[in-house]
């Protein structure tokens, strides 16, 4: 054979041979590196599931949702701190990030990405029932832990834009908030029962609850629909930063959403919560309540129970929606789907229940 024939079958051979080892690292490295994440993965699911590790879906940072999560888990973080001085343990660690809200917050701890969450009682009755935006898809192991503080539907309006009523907002530019925020869930249910379209608005904004009293005072929009306890640090700023409103809703049509609906209840913001609330505002609202999955483990709902009552008197001091929390209306009071076995257990040691 010609020497420089059998040089070049060689080197070929090489060629191929280095790229096949080539390749086979690369493969190599790639399955190494896909061993890694799931070893990770695997290892934070353990790491949750042996109670180290909690998250807890909230809402909106300016909004009272994100002061409830911040407020659980610092009375988590106390006790766990104080367990240790006394010996007894729970090692449990939590975050409470700012979320899209209540719906967000139920389809992730359906999903296993959260532990917990705040959600407003409607969504939550919803969600177990399988109705509203939940029907045929029933999230039959969401389970109850306690509810929170009563939250009512508000309308802010701009000051001088003569919206005094919902019939008012027709042509008006209006925000009904983001998709899966409790706030938007209720705007829809009011639009549907006044027989609203969004064609009705002069525009429909999706704006979140941190951008839309900024909105309202720019004068990008009229008015905002905001389901939030009171007072809040949101509404604050356009109340008092350009004088802006809360009008009433109090006819015949959110009297029959009240009747109709076990989850809804008539609320009043008093007069003086706000600069310019002179009076009182009648509306009406739903609880935020605190949820979980039934595949959380019984010991980590019962420490995180434990750790919110034991700590209760901190805790109302940590938001002035907090302030009036009784622990015998929050095990029961707008809890559609059943109490988690862990909090049933710390509630029947209280002699609660």
């Amino acid at each position: 054979m010609n020497r420089n024939v059998t040089i070049g079958i060689i080197a070929i051979i090489i060629v191929v041979v280095g790229g096949w080892l080539i390749f086979d690292q690369q493969q190599q490295v790639s399955r190494l590196e896909s061993e890694k994440a799931a070893a990770e993965e695997k290892a934070r699911k353990q790491k949750v599931a042996a109670g180290k590790f909690i998250a807890i879906g909230t809402g909106g940072p300016t909004g009272v949702y994100f002061q409830v999560g911040q407020a659980v888990c610092q009375q988590v973080h106390r006790e766990a701190a104080e367990g240790r001085k006394s010996g007894r343990k729970h090692g449990i660690r939590c975050s409470a990030p700012s979320t899209a809200g209540s719906t967000y917050n139920i389809a992730n701890i359906k999903a296993g990405e959260l532990d917990f969450g705040v959600a407003q009682s409607d969504w939550q009755f919803h969600a177990f029932n399988g109705s509203s935006k939940f029907k045929g898809k029933a999230f039959k192991k969401l389970r109850a832990v306690f509810s929170v503080h009563p939250e009512p539907y508000q309308i802010i309006v701009a000051k001088g834009s003569g919206i005094k009523s919902w019939a008012d907002l027709r042509g008006k530019r209006f925000n009904i908030g983001n998709p899966g925020s409790g706030q938007r869930g209720t705007t829809e249910v009011l639009m549907k029962a006044y027989g609203t379209k969004r064609g009705d608005f002069k525009s429909a904004t999706e704006l979140t609850s941190t951008e839309q009293s900024k909105a309202l005072c720019d004068g990008k929009i009229d008015a905002y629909g905001y389901t939030v306890g009171v007072p809040n640090a949101g509404v604050s700023v356009a109340t008092d930063g350009c004088g802006a409103e809360i009008i009433s809703l109090n006819t015949s049509v959110e009297n029959k959403l009240v009747n109709d609906n076990p989850f809804y209840a008539f609320a009043t913001i008093p007069k003086g919560t706000y600069k310019t609330t002179t009076s009182n505002v009648t509306t009406f609202g739903v609880m935020a309540t605190f949820v979980t999955n039934a595949n959380v483990p019984n010991d980590v709902v019962y420490e995180v129970t434990r750790a919110v009552f034991e700590n209760l008197g901190d805790f109302r001091k940590l938001h002035p929606a907090f302030k009036n929390l009784d622990p015998k209306l929050m095990i029961k009071n707008a809890l559609s789907a059943p109490l988690h076995p862990g909090a049933l257990k710390y509630y029947k040691e209280k002699g609660w229940m």
